[in-house]
């Protein structure tokens, strides 16, 4: 997997930022802010995610993420990544990810369990810096 770029991935992981997912099913746009973690070892974005957006990604892996930087509101970046989404069915990973997306966001390590794994396999990715 290629993954991000050395600066997408130096943008997305440099602090914990909310990411937009944008999921599509019979030509109705589903976009919804998550939080992600970027896998750099396997080249992926990691979401946790129930309800719509689950749904969707069963439905229709093709998927778009819009991370944003921004300082008194005016853009300082963007990355956005186009992929395919799969949805982790073993519960080794999705614990894992748990606690470690839940630890970015300074959440208790076990909140929200009934959150499924998706892993974002990135195709092409956009850096805008202003």
């Amino acid at each position: 997997m290629a993954g991000l770029s050395e600066r997408a991935a130096a943008l997305v992981t440099s602090e914990p930022l909310m990411a937009h997912l944008a999921t599509s099913v019979d030509d109705r746009p589903h976009v919804a802010p998550v939080w992600f973690d970027y896998a750099d070892d396997r080249g992926v974005i990691e979401v946790l995610t129930t309800g719509r957006k689950l749904e969707n990604i069963r439905e229709n892996p093709r998927v778009a993420l819009s991370i944003q930087k921004d300082e008194n509101g005016q853009a300082q970046w963007k990355v956005t990544i186009l992929g395919t989404a799969t949805v982790v069915t073993d519960d080794d990973p999705r614990k894992d990810a748990t606690r470690r997306i839940n630890r970015k966001y300074g959440a208790e390590e076990s909140a929200w369990p009934e959150n499924e794994l998706v892993r974002v396999s990135v195709g092409t990715v956009t850096v805008s810096e202003y």
